[in-house]
């Protein structure tokens, strides 16, 4: 006699396998294949080199603190596919982010990943909002880990008066990043100066203050 659960759960396996295939990088089809980056060939990833080495599977660059002086106090420092070749098709990177006291990482995204931190030091006040518009926020500190599910707005502040740090762990070999104020700001070709007036609700002049505060230096 079939019951409910039993006639149920073909679907929801079959939920669970398409979702699955939606939650990351896609599957790898064989032990390793080490991103070619000079490759012509364009693929979803990279294209396998022929000959690889340990130095395709190894970084060093998480093991110091980044320099934090800048106009934002923080500095992002990532290990993904563009600096360990062989995450090419794994589907994982992590990244090292340091904060000055005051030190901000700005509102941004990572189309590709869900994110996940560990605080190395310090303490910081992290965030994320919902397509509900609703924000959920916490201050954490040494030892203390929270995540930020894909796609949505994050940032994190250091409200302290010394340094901080944290390791963030990521399900992509290039999450990807898209800083909010400098995707909108500092577009080229340029979003249209009304278009950002209006959406923010006010004068072009404003939009062109803006731009001009966010400009990269030249």
């Amino acid at each position: 006699m079939l019951t409910k659960s039993s006639l149920l759960a073909p679907f929801i396996l079959l939920i669970f396998l398409i979702a699955s295939s939606l939650a990351a990088d896609p599957d790898m089809l064989q032990d390793l294949c080490v991103a070619d980056l000079n490759s012509p060939v364009k693929v979803n990833g990279f294209a396998c080199k022929a000959n690889v080495s340990e130095g395709d599977f190894f970084f060093k660059g998480l093991a110091n603190p980044g320099a934090t002086n800048n106009t934002l106090g923080s500095l992002v420092t990532g290990a993904d596919v563009g600096k360990i070749p062989g995450l090419n098709t794994l589907g994982v990177s992590m990244a090292r982010i340091d904060y000055a006291p005051g030190g901000l990482n700005p509102p941004h995204t990572h189309p590709r990943a869900t994110e996940i931190v560990f605080i190395l030091y310090g303490t910081l006040d992290v965030g994320f909002i919902t397509t509900a518009n609703k924000l959920i926020t916490k201050t954490i500190t040494r030892g203390e880990v929270f995540v930020f599910p894909r796609g949505l707005v994050h940032f994190q502040k250091n409200n302290g008066h010394v340094p901080a740090s944290l390791i963030a762990a990521f399900n992509s070999q290039l999450p990807g990043i898209q800083a909010i104020a400098a995707t909108l700001f500092t577009a080229s070709p340029p979003v249209p100066d009304v278009v950002l007036a209006q959406a923010f609700q006010i004068s072009t002049k404003e939009v062109e203050k803006i731009k001009a505060g966010l400009a990269p230096n030249k």
